[in-house]
């Protein structure tokens, strides 16, 4: 266990930190997740409904430094590209 008062204040940053994270990462999955079903579905309007707030809050993710900006980009890319695959299908 920490000794000295740095040590003890690293650990309080670290379960902040990690919690934070943790809240991030799992709004993230979700959020993918909902467009990803959506597709599945085949439901084009709840479809590109859930892009649109996971466009929102992607770039969000980014603007708080959890995710960087080339991420963020590069998963807005893969699921608009999803959702038009469902819009040509149709």
């Amino acid at each position: 266990m920490a000794n000295n008062k740095s040590a003890k204040k690293r650990i309080r940053q670290t379960v902040k930190r990690t919690a934070r994270n943790r809240y991030y990462r799992t709004r993230l999955k979700n959020i993918v997740k909902a467009v990803r079903t959506a597709v599945e579905e085949g439901n084009v309007e709840k479809a590109e409904s859930a892009f649109k707030v996971a466009n929102e809050k992607l770039h969000h993710f980014v603007s708080k430094g959890f995710l960087k900006k080339q991420t963020a980009s590069r998963k807005v890319s893969r699921l608009h590209k999803l959702v038009n695959s469902l819009k040509e299908a149709a």
